[in-house]
């Protein structure tokens, strides 16, 4: 089970970390039928961690998507896990074994800056390296959806600021979405006035609320 000494945290639920991505992010966006009507679908993630999250994702992407359909995910991360480290893991998960072997087959060995990976000739990981506040400003994709995944607000403040917030409405489409674990008040706020609609719903396992939201 990840944790990070830094921000005092777990890297995702120790309930069941797949099945919150995919109570959270995968139904927090609505994706599964989102994807089956897509051409191209662009998400962006806060945290990229073990990778557990686009894993996941491109699970059931695989799943849902036409066979044509391409996705780009767009990942930023300030400390990035070895490969040992991940592959120890995430090999607790076998619906995860295929993906996972895709996923290190292409991984560095070393990070720096920001990582082009082709998962398949459908399938994009763009891995930004160093602090999101200064990197995401860089980039100049719009995401269809977004994974608000950073370590909990209350130890890792700079990851739900106000001027991030808005970062991300910058680089969100017009009706693209968010979701997140956490419904902390100042968060909600924050997303509140970056531009988005924020709703609070059921939280994972025993969690009484998350919130997801659209941008207005």
């Amino acid at each position: 089970m990840p944790y990070s000494n830094e921000f005092g945290d777990y890297y995702y639920s120790k309930s069941d970390g797949r099945l919150e991505c995919d109570h959270v992010f995968i139904n927090g966006n609505d994706l599964k039928s989102r994807f089956s009507g897509a051409k191209c679908f662009v998400i962006g993630e806060l945290g990229f961690g073990t990778g557990l999250n686009f894993l996941e994702t491109l699970r059931q992407f695989k799943q849902y998507a036409n066979n044509n359909a391409k996705l780009d995910f767009h990942s930023f991360e300030i400390n990035p896990l070895s490969a040992d480290t991940i592959q120890k893991a995430l090999s607790i998960w076998p619906q995860l074994t295929d993906e996972l072997s895709q996923f290190l087959a292409v991984l560095p060995n070393q990070f720096e800056n920001s990582h082009i990976l082709q998962i398949d000739e459908n399938v994009t990981l763009h891995l930004h390296i160093g602090d999101v506040n200064a990197t995401l400003p860089e980039q100049n994709f719009l995401a269809d959806a977004w994974y608000l995944d950073g370590f909990a607000p209350a130890r890792n403040e700079s990851m739900w600021s106000m001027d991030l917030m808005i970062e991300i409405a910058k680089h969100t489409k017009e009706g693209g979405t968010f979701s997140s674990y956490t419904a902390a008040g100042w968060v909600r706020r924050n997303l509140m006035d970056a531009g988005f609609k924020v709703q609070k719903t059921k939280g994972f396992a025993g969690k009484r609320d998350m919130i997801c939201g659209k941008k207005s």
